[in-house]
């Protein structure tokens, strides 16, 4: 029998082998205003040490306080912070949260320290005198401070501590890659021509890599850098006559010369056959070449290399736009500025203006050519996705990607503001389809971009 001036504690108790960072306490008060996080990082109420439980995200797992009930008992839930290898409650995975009940076996993954959730019965004093409860407070301070100012080895050197945490969740690939560009660029001063292609294949490269991250589904990366270079082969090809032909002669595309004067509506409709309509179709080749050389591998090669779903048709047409711009820009647009000005203001005004040219050619492919390409992408997958409605999904997609590129094309000789305009329509057009297609994809749930492998 407990009476009124009873109070139950409530606790968990460290039972596994291994020892906490912090000291030889294995036992933590739960506090009914204070909710308790589990992890490795230093601002847990409960450190455990990053070299003992390396299977232990840096914020694992809390266990929170609820309100009173009717015995006059605060209850208790435990929460997952969606850590990497997941919490285990009794043995089974725990999804969401949970209430605790005495005895409760808490597991931070499958093989990690185990915690037991435990209640015990303390008598309540009556009453307790202002020094009585001075001592008891200065006491609890003293022990949370020498808790708070332990340092373990792995804090002093925490690099030994974060293995395979560096490539997944620091980015440390791009910062190799990184590293490595830029010994390119020194080492290539002097040489202007390979100083251009190191320069726009890094800007190209982290542009890329931006859309990458935003889609969040994993593609192999050789299977990427082969839409680029089959983009590029193809440009370089007699096909790209046979292109030509057909929509800038045979159709209206016939794109107007400098000193040609022609109204607004007459240089669109040249646009959309002379550069929407060619260009997105040609991108799209190595794109849907990848999803027929996918449909006949066996299965896992058959989803990693084909189209099978939207967000595969935005990576792989992305990537096939980045090798449509870095040709185009190094083959054409930066050598004929860098020869006009070097004619009329020397070799070094020649070479600043083609960088000058390189950099917002290359960096707004993400509103360019990659908004298109990218574009487009979603509605290939999306008619692989839905194969019924296939040839009428990729009208859509090829109509409205080709007027948004002859829509470019044409406000870019009449006023900037229009040009911004348009570049954020098509940025938002790209947006729109990777949000949409996250949302579609069968494989949402091994998502990168919406599955958080680290709590905050």
């Amino acid at each position: 029998m407990t009476g009124k001036n009873a109070r139950h504690n409530a606790f968990l108790r460290l039972v596994s082998s291994k020892v906490v960072a912090s000291g030889s306490e294995s036992r933590y008060s739960l506090l009914p205003n204070q909710e308790m996080v589990i992890g490795r990082d230093p601002s847990c109420q409960v450190v455990l040490d990053a070299m003992m439980y390396r299977m232990v995200s840096r914020r694992h797992a809390v266990v929170r306080p609820l309100s009173l009930s009717p015995d006059s008992r605060f209850s208790w839930v435990i929460c997952d912070l969606n850590s990497a290898n997941g919490t285990f409650l009794n043995g089974q995975l725990l999804q969401g949260s949970q209430e605790l009940h005495q005895g409760d076996r808490i597991s931070l993954g499958a093989d990690g320290p185990l915690f037991i959730f435990e209640y015990e019965f303390v008598p309540q004093p009556t009453v307790m005198t202002i020094n009585q409860g001075t001592v008891i407070a200065s006491a609890k301070n003293q022990q949370r401070q020498s808790q708070h100012d332990s340092v373990s080895f792995t804090q002093l050197f925490p690099i030994i501590s974060t293995g395979k945490d560096l490539t997944r969740k620091a980015y440390l690939v791009p910062g190799i890659l990184t590293v490595i560009f830029v010994v390119l660029m020194f080492g290539t001063v002097g040489n202007p021509q390979a100083n251009q292609v190191i320069v726009g294949s890094y800007i190209a490269s982290a542009a890329y890599y931006f859309v990458y991250q935003l889609c969040g589904k994993q593609k192999p990366w050789w299977i990427l850098i082969a839409m680029a270079l089959s983009t590029m082969l193809i440009l370089l090809s007699p096909l790209l006559d046979f292109f030509i032909f057909v929509f800038r002669v045979v159709l209206p595309g016939n794109l107007p010369s400098s000193q040609e004067s022609i109204t607004f509506t007459e240089l669109l409709v040249r646009m959309f056959f002379g550069a929407g309509l060619m260009e997105e179709f040609l991108k799209a080749l190595p794109v849907l070449g990848a999803y027929f050389i996918g449909n006949s591998l066996p299965s896992p090669w058959r989803e990693r290399i084909g189209v099978w779903e939207p967000l595969d048709g935005i990576l792989l047409g992305t990537a096939s736009a980045v090798g449509f711009t870095l040709l185009e820009t190094l083959g054409q647009y930066v050598p004929v500025i860098t020869q006009n000005v070097t004619q009329q203001s020397g070799v070094g005004a020649g070479q600043l203006v083609g960088l000058q040219l390189l950099i917002p050619r290359i960096l707004g492919s993400v509103a360019g050519h990659m908004a298109y390409s990218g574009y487009l992408g979603y509605f290939i997958g999306l008619a692989v996705l839905k194969p019924l409605m296939g040839w009428q999904i990729l009208a859509v997609g090829y109509l409205s990607a080709s007027a948004l590129h002859a829509l470019w094309n044409a406000t870019g000789s009449i006023n900037a503001l229009l040009l911004v305009i348009v570049g954020v329509l098509s940025y938002a057009f790209l947006m729109a389809a990777i949000l949409k297609a996250r949302v579609l994809s069968p494989t949402r749930s091994q998502n990168f971009a919406t599955r958080f492998l680290e709590p905050k």
